[in-house]
């Protein structure tokens, strides 16, 4: 079993940042990607920013240029630097792990960012 775990989130101004945080712990194997997703209210959820190995990287069109994913390999940890945030992304942000070749989805408990105008 994995285990996902964030931290980070919290109430920022619009043109502020923040970083967001997730350690993954357990039976950890056959990675295939790490990222992160987001759910505003009423919307569904909808991928943010993901990477694959060292660097193959995935963003949202509504993020690219402002937000930055990185990954630890050697860690099991991913991050997400969010810059000149915009009330729109105000969301419940979720870590994603999954696993190939067979495909299970693993997710974190979310944490809420919040910006206000």
């Amino acid at each position: 079993q994995v285990q996902l775990v964030e931290s980070g989130g919290g109430l920022a101004q619009a043109g502020g940042s923040l970083r967001l945080s997730c350690v993954a712990s357990g039976r950890i194997s056959n990675i295939n990607t790490m990222g992160w997703y987001r759910q505003g209210p009423g919307e569904q959820r909808e991928l943010v920013a993901s990477t694959k190995g060292d660097s193959i990287t995935r963003y949202a069109d509504s993020v690219k240029g402002r937000f930055t994913i990185s990954r630890d390999n050697a860690k099991n940890t991913v991050h997400l630097q969010m810059n000149s945030l915009k009330p729109e992304d105000t969301a419940v942000y979720y870590c994603n792990l999954q696993t190939w070749p067979l495909i299970i989805n693993y997710w974190g408990q979310g944490t809420q960012v919040t910006v206000s105008s």
